[in-house]
């Protein structure tokens, strides 16, 4: 087996927009749930207005797509992940390679019901790439993370992306099927670290989107991306990482795009939230999954455990799960007695 045909797991924006990029350099398989889905990409080669080349295809067959494809890139919500991994299992052999597009948090063994219930501790919460190896026997494993605005990208527009691995060669099977000329794709083996800056830059772009539902401008918007950087080098510390993988392309460069532009889910939640929509409502109506959320109630009651201080997390816990006063939370960031401006060098 070889690149001619690489695997989409997911036909989400994203896992379309994953498709797309590869599709200048390789024929693609998408796996979806979907018969209407498949129907739709297969015979009329477009998606959610997206028009595809001929040379992406859709299955819902999962041993079809395992047979075809050595490469895969999975592009699922963290929640559904590891219900993922458990349906592809049996058809997944030690040869094959996936690269996973989540930015989110798997907490294991705990119900779509019960998760904004539980407390749960840190042997509970893995990666992405931490899921896969538990769920299969697959050994080269890696992440895509980084600025990768669907609606910017599906535009034509030139972006770059983040290929996490352990292994060398799924970096640069990675950088192989997905490059281009307006596609950069750097390489890393910081993994763990750029799976925590994924996951962590969508909470600070709900709080970004907070600031500007509530009227604050680009000082305010700056500052909070300025002190996110620092909580989130923090926790990626705590959790056994260096501070390197967080002043790259993963880190501050997704974290940037994230919390500045309209095209970002978790920053719209945070600006439809702060104009008084109901939280419940924002979550059913979102097109996509709003990750940030989900990831929220993992990292502070992480924090929580772990004694970290994280008081951006924290004060942003408690305005979105517990209906804490905006303008107060925002005071009591503002005032708090902080760190250092800059003490993670």
């Amino acid at each position: 087996m070889s690149l001619t045909t690489v695997g989409v797991i997911g036909s989400g924006k994203f896992g379309i927009t994953v498709a797309k990029l590869l599709s200048r350099n390789v024929k693609v398989l998408v796996y979806t749930r979907s018969e209407e889905t498949k129907n739709r990409i297969n015979s009329e080669h477009q998606f959610k207005n997206t028009k595809l080349k001929e040379s992406i295809s859709a299955t819902t067959d999962i041993a079809h797509i395992c047979n075809s494809c050595q490469l895969l890139f999975a592009v699922i919500p963290s929640s559904d992940f590891r219900g993922m991994m458990r349906s592809f299992r049996d058809c997944l052999k030690p040869f094959h390679i996936m690269i996973h597009a989540t930015k989110g948090l798997d907490v294991s063994h705990v119900s779509h019901q019960e998760f904004y219930q539980w407390d749960f501790s840190r042997r509970e919460v893995h990666t992405m790439t931490e899921v896969i190896l538990q769920e299969s026997n697959l050994i080269r494993v890696g992440c895509m993370s980084g600025p990768n605005l669907a609606t910017e990208i599906l535009a034509g527009q030139p972006a770059a992306t983040v290929i996490a691995s352990d292994y060398d060669e799924v970096i640069s099977m990675g950088q192989e099927a997905l490059s281009s000329n307006k596609f950069f794709v750097f390489g890393s083996h910081d993994l763990k670290a750029a799976e925590i800056a994924g996951a962590f830059k969508n909470i600070i772009a709900v709080a970004s989107g907070i600031l500007s539902g509530m009227g604050m401008g680009k000082n305010m918007q700056s500052l909070l991306i300025t002190r996110g950087l620092r909580e989130m080098i923090y926790f990626g510390r705590a959790m056994g990482t260096s501070a390197n993988a967080y002043l790259g392309t993963a880190g501050i460069g997704d974290l940037i795009a994230t919390c500045t532009s309209e095209d970002s889910r978790n920053y719209i939640f945070g600006k439809r939230l702060a104009s008084g929509e109901d939280f419940e409502y924002i979550m059913k109506t979102s097109s996509e999954v709003v990750e940030g959320v989900r990831t929220l109630k993992i990292i502070n009651q992480l924090a929580k455990n772990e004694k970290l201080m994280l008081p951006i997390v924290q004060v942003l816990h408690k305005v979105v799960y517990e209906g804490f006063d905006k303008t107060r939370a925002l005071d009591f960031l503002m005032h708090e007695n902080h760190a250092p401006d800059v003490d993670f060098l």
